[in-house]
């Protein structure tokens, strides 16, 4: 006999896993929808890993085959280690460890032969969920965890009673989520925020950035213009300035050798190094991070810049430059918003240094000599600067140059080849020779880069300047005006500046989808989804400290600290725990009497050891009840067949179910 028992045991552990069909599909479906959103930023190799574990399980439960061997397992588990390991580097951060935690989810759904199992891969579903916000915090994101959370839950509610109806687990996985909505949104309202972002790690903070840099060469902007990324939004107090006076300013270039030209460090103070005048423009700035200081401030940045709001920017003022340009205290690593004052009629560099002059005027020796002959010849007889300037300005709006997105690569001599061969460039092309050819004739210049145009959102009224509205222009200094911003590329391309990037474009440029003009449900579907995203950015991801004392404020909470907050919370926590107690009570007075009547006796004898099956009936039950319970065996086949009698006949009256109230309140179990 115990020979017998001992083999039984052992047979039994070799039968297929107890998990059905239809709770390792919700499983299944958990983690997928869970783990799709990490495929945008996770190696190539941990993707397919993953996806081919998962259709491996999938096969597994199709065919009701067993796990595999746990050594088998083991042995996995060793070498995702190591390949991750020899991805990063290192076990510890964000991206190794999102990494491990994707391979365990997969190995884990493998091995499953318990519930506790399915419960600890549900568990590896919740925080991968929470993970991916570390990557990207987007409404779609958003969306796509709570899809895996309510997925998780219903396969939890699956595991608890496999033989339920799935529509039925679907909408108590749903009611439960909603039941918890309100205790989310008081914590997301009053919970203390902590200034800065998730674990003190900016958002992607030792990623590659899309953005300008702090050197430009021929084809350098070029290659980031055909970007649709959103560099920043823009919203005016009032009217916007026209195209034209939309020149966003980032790095100054001052330094050339020949190809390259270098930003020099400026000198900073904290005010303007001009006196702000004409019309003055007030508007809240939206950035991206780009991990630089520049502000990309409206041309010119003045005095009545506002206070840094978001998390990116960290403490301390805005800082002005010598070069007029506006910059943050350390560079910026996470979206943040700024309120800032422009005034793009004043005058910069009236009492310019003699040293910033000579630095406007410096050529390297040795290159570009064609062009340093034309801007001689082009000198030669000319009263002053502003003439040499008009000579230089007609020079090349006679040349027939091109503007192209596709400009042809240049050599040493990246000027004279694009003046006198190739012809074809895009704005750093037109500002750096531009800028060359007035050095050459001893008047000072220089390049900026920044963005220039913008499109207005028609949905949330949102100025949005896009990676593609990266630009570069000239500056020139004329005695008694200062610097005086030129924009070489209109000479060949005015519909640049008024139009944008794409009405710019010679025939036969095609440009990449989500950047085309022509099709007007794309534009129309690009601009909702847009404002959505700038919706969720200003109100959920832009509730900071600050946003979360003016909420409090104009509830009539004057200044609150961490133990006020805390007893808000707990104060507005009992309410709702309270609520959810009157809606439940008041749920329960809505249910069929006699229904509540069999729930009441069926709870007591699940309570004793004797629940009933889902699948049986009130007659099956009552007589497996009679054989559990011989000694009371009468009594309960008399309530089993009230029951059934009264749910299932013509009809019950009150009178009928008080009786059997009284049959179930009389009942005790010996």
């Amino acid at each position: 006999m115990r020979h017998d028992a001992h083999a039984g045991g052992a047979i039994a552990s070799l039968t297929p896993p107890s998990l059905t069909l239809q709770q390792g599909l919700w499983l299944l479906a958990a983690a997928g929808v869970t783990l799709a959103p990490h495929a945008s930023y996770l190696p190539w190799w941990i993707i397919t890993a993953c996806a081919s574990l998962l259709g491996w399980r999938a096969w597994l439960l199709w065919q009701r085959r067993l796990p595999p061997h746990r050594v088998l397992l083991l042995l996995l588990t060793l070498a995702c280690g190591v390949a991750v390991r020899q991805e990063y580097g290192h076990f510890f951060g964000k991206d190794p460890g999102v990494a491990l935690l994707a391979l365990l989810l997969c190995l884990k759904l493998l091995e499953i032969r318990r519930s506790r199992d399915v419960r600890a891969a549900v568990l590896l579903c919740f925080f991968l969920q929470m993970a991916v916000f570390f990557e990207d915090q987007s409404p779609l994101i958003a969306l796509a965890a709570l899809s895996g959370t309510w997925l998780a839950v219903v396969t939890l509610l699956a595991l608890a009673d496999a033989n339920a109806a799935h529509r039925a687990q679907m909408r108590t996985g749903a009611l439960l989520l909603a039941q918890g909505l309100p205790f989310m949104l008081m914590l997301f309202l009053l919970f203390p925020r902590v200034q800065g972002p998730l674990w003190g790690l900016p958002a992607d903070a030792t990623g590659a950035r899309s953005g300008l840099s702090d050197t430009m060469s021929p084809g350098s902007i070029s290659d980031l213009s055909v970007s649709p990324d959103i560099a920043f939004r823009v919203e005016f107090s009032g009217s916007p300035p026209e195209p034209s006076a939309r020149y966003w300013r980032g790095p100054v270039f001052t330094r050339f050798d020949g190809r390259t030209w270098r930003a020099e460090r400026p000198i900073e103070a904290s005010t303007p190094f001009y006196t702000p005048s004409g019309r003055r423009f007030d508007y809240r700035i939206t950035l991206e991070p780009h991990d630089q200081r520049w502000l990309l401030a409206l041309d010119f940045p003045g005095a009545g810049a506002g206070a840094v709001r978001g998390d990116g920017a960290g403490a301390g003022p805005i800082r002005f430059t010598n070069l007029a340009q506006a910059l943050l205290p350390r560079p910026l690593q996470s979206r943040s918003r700024f309120e800032l004052s422009a005034w793009p009629g004043t005058a910069t560099g009236l009492q310019e240094t003699a040293a910033t002059l000579t630095a406007a005027l410096a050529l390297p020796d040795g290159f570009n000599p064609r062009s340093r002959e034309l801007a001689r010849q082009l000198a030669a007889g000319a009263g002053s600067d502003a003439v040499i300037l008009d000579r230089v300005v007609s020079y090349l709006s006679e040349s027939r140059l091109t503007y192209t997105l596709k400009p042809p690569l240049l050599g040493r001599d990246a000027v004279d080849e694009f003046l006198f061969e190739t012809r074809r460039g895009f704005c750093e092309h037109f500002a750096s020779a531009f800028t060359v050819l007035l050095r050459g004739a001893g008047v000072p210049a220089r390049v900026v880069a920044g963005y220039q145009g913008g499109e207005v959102n028609p949905i949330d009224g949102n100025l949005v300047v896009r990676q593609s509205d990266a630009h570069a222009w000239a500056e020139v200094w004329l005695g008694g005006r200062g610097w005086v911003r030129v924009d070489p590329t209109a000479l060949a391309a005015p519909q640049r500046i008024e139009a944008g990037l794409a009405a710019a474009l010679p025939e036969g440029e095609d440009l990449p989808l989500m950047m085309r003009q022509d099709l007007g449900w794309l534009r129309n579907l690009r601009h909702r989804w847009e404002a959505l995203a700038n919706a969720w950015d200003q109100r959920v991801l832009g509730y900071n400290p600050e946003r979360q004392r003016e909420f409090l404020a104009s509830l009539g909470f004057g200044k609150v600290g961490w133990p006020q907050l805390v007893a808000l919370m707990s104060g507005v926590g009992l309410i709702l725990i309270g609520g959810l107690m009157a809606w439940a009570s008041w749920q329960r007075r809505l249910q069929d009497p006699l229904e509540r009547s069999w729930q009441v006796f069926c709870k007591r004898l699940a309570r004793a050891g004797h629940p009933r099956a889902p699948w049986e009936g009130p007659h099956d039950y009552g007589r497996r009840l009679a054989l559990a319970l011989p000694r009371q065996a009468d009594e309960l086949l008399r309530i089993t067949a009230s029951y059934a009698r009264l749910r299932y006949g013509s009809g019950a009256n009150r009178a009928d179910i008080r009786a059997l109230n009284r049959q179930i309140r009389n009942f005790e179990l010996q």
